[in-house]
């Protein structure tokens, strides 16, 4: 099992990012739906129309959101951690994506910058 760590500057309000990781309807702007989230520790979401499913395990708004997330078939969850800053109006996110399998922590480490997080911050910081 291996860990990801990624930061991410995000020129757009915290109110605004925290929204686009736990609304549904702003999930499905950046490409993440068809989705079923919420920002509640307990609930139970899925991200690409159950791609990628799992459970809110700690939530604290505007600050932290942890996630046990399952991949496809995976036999045991990853461990996913965002944790949000304000400084500005600008909004830096720290990712730690640890137990990723081996043979798949390439594809996930690009799919955060290509899929999740690159989209995420590409439809936040549109004028």
């Amino acid at each position: 099992m291996k860990t990801i760590k990624q930061k991410y500057a995000i020129h757009a309000p915290l109110i605004k990012v925290w929204e686009a990781f736990v609304d549904p309807a702003v999930i499905d702007l950046w490409g993440g739906g068809p989705a079923k989230m919420n920002a509640k520790t307990g609930t139970e979401f899925s991200l690409w129309n159950g791609d990628i499913h799992g459970k809110n395990t700690e939530v604290i708004p505007h600050k932290k959101l942890v996630q046990d997330w399952y991949g496809g078939d995976w036999p045991q969850a990853s461990r996913v951690t965002f944790i949000f800053s304000e400084k500005n109006e600008s909004t830096n996110v720290s990712l730690l994506h640890e137990d990723v399998p081996d043979k798949e922590f390439k594809g996930i480490s690009d799919g955060w910058k290509d899929y999740y997080l690159g989209p995420l911050k590409k439809l936040l910081e549109k004028k």
